[in-house]
C-alpha cells in the first residue's frame, strides 16, 4: 500500500470511496467531496489530503490542515477507508503519515471533533489506539443525544 499526497485523478475514485462510507451523512459526504475539490485548487494551503493507493485502487484517505489562527495547532478533519479494508491498518497507516509530515513542519498539536453517538464508537476506539484523547465535550452539539467530543493529540 503506497500512502501519497492528492492527485488530480483521484478526485471521482475518491468521491466515490467517501460515499461508501456509512457513518457519514448526506451533508457529510458533500462536505468532504468539496473539500477534495479545494485540496486540489493550485495555491491551496488550508487543506492536504493524502490518500491509501492499494495497487491502483484507493481505498482510504485523511484530511487535515492549519487550524486557523493558532501557531502549530492542526485539524484532522476527514479520515475514511473503505469498509472492504477496515482493520487492515489503512486508516493506521495514514494517521502516521499525516502525523509524520505534520512533524515536519514542527506541528505541535492535533486536534480531532467526532460524535459522541454509537455509530461512531469505533471511531472513537480507532483515535484511542492512535493516542488521542479526549479533552473536551460539548452535549447536544450536533442535535439533543449527540455530544461534540474534541480529541487531541500532542506531537
Amino acid at each position: 500500500m503506497d500512502i501519497r499526497p492528492i492527485e488530480g485523478k483521484d478526485r471521482e475514485p475518491l468521491a466515490a470511496l467517501i460515499r461508501k462510507i456509512e457513518t457519514f451523512s448526506p451533508q457529510e459526504v458533500e462536505v468532504a467531496i468539496e473539500l477534495v475539490g479545494v485540496a486540489l485548487t493550485p495555491g491551496n494551503t488550508d487543506y492536504a489530503i493524502l490518500v491509501a493507493d492499494r495497487q491502483g485502487e484507493l481505498v482510504g484517505y485523511i484530511c487535515y490542515g492549519p487550524t486557523p489562527m493558532t501557531e502549530d495547532t492542526y485539524d484532522l478533519y476527514w479520515i475514511a477507508s473503505s469498509p472492504e479494508v477496515r482493520g487492515q491498518g489503512v486508516g493506521a497507516a495514514l494517521v502516521s503519515a499525516m502525523e509524520g509530515d505534520l512533524r515536519r513542519r514542527n506541528g505541535r498539536l492535533i486536534r480531532v471533533e467526532t460524535s459522541a453517538t454509537e455509530a461512531y464508537g469505533p471511531t472513537r476506539g480507532f483515535y484511542a489506539s492512535m493516542k488521542y484523547g479526549e479533552e473536551a465535550r460539548i452535549r447536544d452539539f450536533y442535535k439533543v443525544g449527540d455530544d461534540l467530543i474534541i480529541l487531541t493529540k500532542r506531537l
